[in-house]
């Protein structure tokens, strides 16, 4: 009997920006580190490992969305990040999904060639260890299409944390090379940071 080969799951991008910025005043994936906007500078670098990449967002951010790039409203609102995820997951259950924040300027394409060179389907999901508490860094990762249904009854405890649900779920957890690349910017101080490392390294 001929076998038929195993057709590999997609591998798409997702850019989270739903997040409301209320400590840097103004909003985060609308600030310029490289000459554009960090939701499209991430989106473009995405793109370089994904078949399409969708930039999450709120209903309300919708219209200010550049219509070079796809946007994916927020089909679960109030949930945060997760929220974005399931919509992610709603919209192509089939497919994996590299999830990463709009606020993590530093985080480069070394880094997420990393992920999808060590990702292992047969995890939830493939992710980061954070530097900082060696947890698992959620929005810096590859999630599975299996995680679509955990991540689902997850949300039944009254969790909305997506590290939370990495921490109770078979994972692969890599360190990254450059911690650096994980620095996410919330504050305007921060921000400021980050400008002056981007400066240096010049």
């Amino acid at each position: 009997m001929k076998l038929t080969p195993l057709t590999p799951t997609p591998l798409l991008g997702l850019v989270l920006t739903g997040g409301r910025s209320t400590r840097m005043g103004t909003a985060k994936e609308e600030l310029r580190w490289y000459g554009k906007q960090q939701q499209y500078a991430m989106a473009d670098l995405l793109a370089k490992f994904c078949s399409a990449v969708s930039i999450s967002c709120r209903p309300d951010q919708l219209e200010k969305i550049s219509k070079s790039y796809t946007a994916l409203p927020d089909a679960f609102p109030g949930m945060g990040p997760a929220g974005g995820i399931l919509s992610a997951f709603q919209s192509r259950k089939e497919a994996a999904w590299l999830v990463v924040a709009c606020d993590l300027p530093l985080l480069d394409e070394k880094a997420l060639d990393l992920l999808v060179r060590y990702r292992n389907p047969e995890k939830t999901a493939t992710v980061y260890e954070s530097p900082v508490d060696q947890g698992p860094e959620p929005l810096a990762a590859i999630w599975e299409p299996k995680s679509f249904p955990l991540l689902l009854d997850f949300l039944k405890t009254g969790s909305r944390s997506p590290r939370k649900f990495l921490m109770s779920n078979d994972v692969l957890l890599l360190k990254p090379e450059n911690p650096e690349v994980l620095r996410n910017v919330n504050t305007p101080e921060e921000a400021a940071e980050i400008q002056q490392i981007l400066k240096d390294t010049q």
